[in-house]
């Protein structure tokens, strides 16, 4: 059996998944929500934040990134669509038991991330969360799916409803299992 979220290796049995961080309280968490939700946000953040967050992933060993102190974050490796090639995404997440949900908001703009398009071509990753690296197989939620978890989503991250509206895209959702 894979060891993923919830699992130890090689045990089989579940264990508690690492708690939700999202610190969105307050003066300071809302500032930040509604700055990552700014136009301005969606031009910069793409070049900064992965970085960032790769960056802070490999100093700590894989315990954690910049962005999870405002939402966890699963570092995602999928296949290029085009290319075959390995690309890894920081990307928030609602993690629920060893599942994890991942929306392909693209910080609101015009088009679905490359990541999303992968997983639709290859729908097996690699995750990399709470300390652990997993196989995962991805799911695309069907609309009915999507309504019922997307308020969990939004709770998690209150931009992606702006995303929605600024977009005008139906953001992809998808449900990560351990493989």
């Amino acid at each position: 059996m894979s060891s993923g979220p919830g699992l130890p290796a090689g045990t089989g049995r579940a264990v508690r998944s690492p708690p939700v961080k999202v610190s969105q309280d307050g003066v300071v968490g809302r500032t930040v929500v509604r700055m990552a939700a700014s136009p301005t946000f969606a031009r910069v953040a793409p070049s900064v934040v992965p970085r960032l967050d790769r960056l802070v992933h490999r100093l700590t060993s894989g315990r954690t990134t910049m962005s999870a102190g405002m939402v966890p974050t699963v570092l995602l490796t999928t296949t290029g669509s085009r290319s075959g090639e390995a690309r890894t995404v920081p990307l928030a997440c609602v993690p629920e038991g060893e599942v994890l949900y991942v929306v392909g908001s693209n910080y609101g703009r015009e088009r679905h991330p490359a990541w999303s398009t992968n997983l639709m071509v290859t729908p097996r990753a690699r995750a990399s969360f709470g300390g652990r690296d997993y196989d995962v197989d991805a799911h695309l939620l069907t609309s009915a799916e999507k309504e019922e978890a997307w308020p969990r989503l939004v709770t998690a991250w209150p931009a992606y409803d702006v995303y929605v509206e600024r977009s005008g895209r139906d953001l992809r959702v998808f449900r990560l299992s351990p493989a």
